[in-house]
Parts: C-alpha cells; sequence; structure tokens
C-alpha cells in the first residue's frame, strides 16, 4: 500500500479520511496544526505551517509520500474576515500543491467546495439548469467560494504546467467538491457543522435550504477518495467532481419544496422527482465508478 498524506487531517472531514485510509492499509500521514482528540492506531501525526512555503516543502520532502490529499482550509463562510480566508486559503492550496510536486509525489487532489456555485448570493441566484453538474459554471460570491475556486483553479494550473500526467514520472492532479458534510457521530445526534441535528435539517427544510439539500457521509468521501487515487489513470488531468449523497436531504422531493422556498427556481426544479439531489454525481459514477453507499434513510437510529 502506499505512503498517502493528508493535510487537515483532525478536521470534521478528515478524521473520517484519516481512518479510512488507515484501515485500507495505507501508511498514512496526517498534517494539522493539533492532533486530533482520538489519533487513529498507527496513523503519523505531523504539524507545520502550511502558510509557510519553505516548511512545507520541508516537511513533504522528509515524509515522500506517494499522493497527497489537501483538506486542510479555513472551512466556514464567513468564521473569519474575508480577506484572511481567502488569502489563507489560496496559499494553502498553492503551497501544498507545490510541495508536493517538489517531493516528486505522483498523485494529489485538492479539496473544494459546492459553495464555489453561488447558491445563496444576496443579489439573487438563478443557475442554468438543475441538478447542478461540473459543466455549470461557479459563481462565487463570498470569499469562501472564491478560495475554493482559485483551489480548483490551482490543481488546473499544475496539470497545465506538467500534461496529461500519464507515464511512469507524470503527475496527476484532481479537485473534489464534497457536499456539506455529516461525520459519522452527526447521525447518532451530535450537531451538525451549522449546530442543527441532522433530524432537525429533515425536519425544517429551511435548515437545509441554504445548501440546496445536499450534503455526503463522510465515509463516502473517503471511499472516493480512496478509488479517485486508484483510478487517476482514467481522469482528465486536472478534473473536477462533484461528491454527494444519492439523495437529498429532504423528506418530500425538491421538485415540491425548492418552489416553496426559492420559487425563482421552481422552473428549474420541476425534475427533481423522487429523492433526487440538485447536484448531479453522474460524473464521478461515470469515470472512476464510485457509488455513495449512505444516505439519511439508511443512516439514522430508526
Amino acid at each position: 500500500m502506499a505512503r498517502i498524506l493528508i493535510t487537515g487531517g483532525s478536521g470534521r472531514l478528515g478524521r473520517s479520511v484519516v481512518a479510512g485510509f488507515a484501515a485500507a492499509g495505507h501508511d498514512v500521514v496526517s498534517l494539522d496544526r493539533q492532533p486530533p482528540p482520538d489519533p487513529v492506531d498507527g496513523v503519523a501525526y505531523e504539524s507545520v505551517d502550511l502558510l509557510d512555503a519553505e516548511a512545507a516543502r520541508l516537511l513533504f520532502a522528509r515524509v515522500a509520500p506517494e499522493a497527497v490529499v489537501s483538506l486542510a482550509a479555513i472551512a466556514v463562510p464567513f468564521s473569519a474576515p474575508e480577506d484572511v480566508i481567502l488569502k489563507t486559503n489560496a496559499a494553502i492550496a498553492h503551497n501544498v500543491t507545490d510541495a508536493a510536486v517538489e517531493a516528486g509525489v505522483r498523485k494529489v487532489v485538492v479539496a473544494s467546495s459546492p459553495s464555489i456555485m453561488g447558491y445563496g448570493s444576496p443579489a439573487g441566484w438563478v443557475p442554468p439548469r438543475l441538478p447542478l453538474d461540473e459543466d455549470v459554471p461557479p459563481q462565487p460570491w463570498h470569499a469562501y467560494g472564491l478560495s475554493k475556486y482559485v483551489a480548483e483553479q490551482v490543481a488546473a494550473m499544475f496539470a497545465a504546467k506538467h500534461g496529461p500526467g500519464d507515464g511512469e514520472n507524470g503527475v496527476k492532479f484532481a479537485s473534489f467538491r464534497p457536499c456539506y458534510v455529516i461525520a459519522p457521530e452527526e447521525w447518532a445526534g451530535a450537531p451538525t457543522q451549522q449546530g442543527h441535528t441532522v433530524v432537525e435539517r429533515l425536519d425544517d427544510p429551511k435548515l437545509s435550504a441554504p445548501a440546496l439539500f445536499n450534503y455526503v457521509d463522510a465515509r463516502d468521501v473517503t471511499d472516493f477518495l480512496l478509488l479517485l487515487l486508484e483510478r487517476m489513470h482514467l481522469i482528465e488531468n486536472g478534473d473536477v467532481f462533484f461528491v454527494g449523497a444519492a439523495d437529498a436531504m429532504a423528506r418530500a422531493p425538491l421538485a415540491d419544496v425548492i418552489p416553496e422556498i426559492y420559487p425563482e427556481l421552481a422552473h428549474l426544479a420541476g425534475g427533481l422527482v423522487g429523492s433526487s439531489p440538485a447536484f448531479s454525481i453522474e460524473k464521478a459514477r461515470r469515470v472512476i465508478g464510485w457509488e455513495p453507499k449512505r444516505s439519511w434513510r439508511t443512516e439514522l437510529p430508526n
């Protein structure tokens, strides 16, 4: 198995990714400002300031990973001043990718966010279609969304520099947009990122509406990343993927729910029948054969 460096390994998503990669038999190095309260046996924990490009290069060279999964970032919109979010997240994306390449890494995956699409804009937002897919142009309206779009462009820039990435010495880059992450303990009632429980988000559609009812189990993201690294040879260099649940965080069809909350989107929501989500994962299915295994229907206690 491979040595994998995971930045942001102590975060909401990172903890599940680290545990899942370790369980899959990989030699995992978790990089964060501090280790998690429940470290995983066999995982090496490192700390470095990723805003310090030279320090990052030195650590990556010492660790010598075969692949890097970059999750580190300020993770919540408006949780810091806008200029801080933009500068921090953009710099981390660049420094991590650059340090990985300098260390001879052949596979680099960078975390983005669905929020780059622009939903929730105070000026109004009407996309060309629903469900959203990777061909719909992003319209970020806050620094967090912009910073994540920049992170995607960093991966695309390095892909452009290195070409197709095939061959023994090729380097492959990818970005992924994980939907609203639900950590395993949150199915049992722990608060989600916004402070509400999963059941509260289901019972009150207005709580899930700001994210267009998107979500994903952190373990399904882990499975996506494991499969992506295994099948990087199948992707176009610099490819981007939405990673979400196969259904929506809503008890009723979005074709009915969305028009009630966002009447301006009513003409786009008609096809979101049954449990269909507003974010398409067809590209991940088609290109690497990934399928999420979990949903609120399977994970909530009866």
